[in-house]
């Protein structure tokens, strides 16, 4: 038996999954490391205190299982994306603490670029927006304010990389600095129409191009994880950006296969197919995961409160005292009552991209109870997410043939049946569930294995996916209609100054 390790190094927490060769997990481990705010908009992480967590977990699933690292045939990794992390050479030190996507430093910088007219150039190249989320303008600022910074990269002393680089790095011992095309991706200085760094917007970011790792297929052979790390030498096979290995692990492989996954806030990934085309409905334009070949891309859309409404429900509102009592409370009653709960705490995304909208509960009346607004705010989560499928699904199919067949779920919240049911009512799609809904882990596991021969291809990957649940709409294409004009006339309550 031959099984696959996933390294999966989230925003709050590492995780090591253990999968077997039918994709089942066999153990894991997960370990929560700091966050640092040194200021308003800032958000940082400890590049080593990275490391130290994802090693630990590492160490923990080996024991959970009782494998032995001479059994583990290829090992991936999957990460938070756009955090930008810059350590010297020589020594493997980080030169400060990585700045995570959550930070907002680099929005001066992108201002400026706005106001020369740069954004559709930049656009046209990445397929992103021009944010502060992505790493270009974390890295600038590293070389503008870390002191010394600038002339070190210029010296080539230093090196630049997301979290799955930084991973790499450490666990060949330096032998490699390498990502692949989907973290490449969301840095914003790679041409991913083209295939690979673009020198016109390494210029207009002013990063040194010697700072830069090597861009890779997502399933390719990345070296190995150094034998003096678990006793044993093992292949590293696959690596991939967190939403991109959740569209492979869900086994979204074909134009027209969409996945969202509901967590804190809600990542919709449409894949597109070899068409790449600018957004212009507020949606990013990315890179898959992908063994290599032809470039496919996948439109991607985020909303920003999704699972979080349910926390704010009981630490802002008080109206439940633990997450878990929200689906009671909202299915006691039969509808929401004509409630509605625009949740636009840090203003709304795509396909609204509001960042001035304030939340709005509207329709309130005499009888309205709690119980109307839970549901009403966990309803939210659907609404949010059918609007920016509606407006995937519209501009992947301009043209392009390219039609959304079914919904595929993940994420804490998609285990809610009531709102899953109630996603598939307003997408008038399929909603489907899987077995494994682990699958930013799984993905990367897959990327793995294709890698290093466990399985043949996409197909085979294809038939290990197994359904859990499925979701078929029940009410008519009207009555959804009606309910999403309702929904827009809230959010424009929402929007309205």
């Amino acid at each position: 038996m031959d099984y696959l390790l996933a390294l999966d190094q989230g925003t709050s927490s590492s995780r090591s999954i253990m999968f077997d060769r039918q994709g089942k997990i066999v153990a894991m481990a997960q370990l929560e490391f700091p966050q640092y705010y040194p200021q308003s908009g800032w958000v940082e992480h400890d590049p080593q205190e990275i490391w130290q967590s994802q090693l630990a977990t590492l160490h923990a699933v080996l024991r959970e299982s009782g494998i032995s690292p001479n059994r583990i045939v290829s090992a991936g990794i999957t990460n938070q994306r756009e955090t930008t992390i810059v350590w010297h050479r020589k020594t493997g030190q980080p030169l400060c603490r990585a700045i995570v996507w959550q930070d907002r430093r680099g929005e001066a910088l992108c201002r400026t670029l706005r106001e020369k007219g740069l954004e559709p150039f930049i656009q046209a190249r990445t397929g992103l927006k021009l944010d502060a989320y992505f790493s270009a303008t974390k890295l600038n600022w590293i070389l503008e304010n870390v002191p010394g910074a600038r002339k070190l990269a210029e010296q080539g002393e230093l090196a630049f990389g997301t979290v799955d680089t930084w991973l790499l790095w450490q666990l060949s011992k330096g032998r490699v600095h390498a990502t692949d095309v989907s973290n490449a991706s969301r840095t914003m200085l790679f041409n991913i129409r083209d295939n690979h760094w673009d020198p016109e917007l390494l210029d207009l970011f002013g990063i040194p191009a010697n700072m830069l790792p090597e861009v890779l297929p997502s399933s390719a052979r990345y070296g190995q994880i150094d034998e003096t790390i678990v006793g044993h030498a093992i292949p590293v096979g696959g690596v991939a950006g967190d939403q991109q290995s959740a569209l492979f692990g869900q086994a979204c492989f074909k134009p027209g296969m969409a996945k969202n996954t509901y967590g804190t806030g809600c990542f919709a990934l449409l894949h597109a197919g070899g068409n790449f085309s600018v957004s212009e409905n507020g949606l990013l334009t990315t890179r898959v995961a992908q063994q290599g070949g032809a470039l496919e891309y996948a439109l991607e859309g985020s909303v920003f409160i999704g699972g979080a409404v349910v926390q704010w429900l009981r630490d802002g509102l008080g109206i439940i005292k633990q997450s878990a009592e929200v689906q009671p409370l909202a299915e006691s009653v039969a509808d929401s009552g004509g409630v509605f709960f625009v949740p636009a705490f840090t203003g709304l995304g795509a396909p609204y991209w509001e960042a001035n909208a304030r939340g709005a509960i509207t329709g309130l009346t005499r009888g309205t109870t709690a119980a109307h607004i839970a549901r009403a705010a966990v309803e939210s989560i659907a609404f949010q997410s059918a609007a920016l499928l509606d407006a995937m699904s519209r501009e992947a199919g301009a043209g392009n043939g390219v039609a959304l067949q079914e919904l595929r779920v993940d994420g804490g919240a998609c285990v809610n049946n009531s709102l899953m049911q109630f996603q598939a009512d307003l997408l008038g799609i399929p909603v489907v569930r899987p077995q494994i809904i682990e699958t930013t882990a799984l993905g990367v596991a897959y990327l793995a294995g294709l890698q290093a021969g466990v399985w043949s291809g996409t197909e085979e990957l294809s038939s290990l996916w197994r359904q859990e649940h499925r979701f078929e709409p029940r009410i008519g294409r009207d009555e959804a209609a009606g309910l999403m004009e309702n929904w827009n006339w809230a959010v424009r309550q929402a929007i309205t100054p």
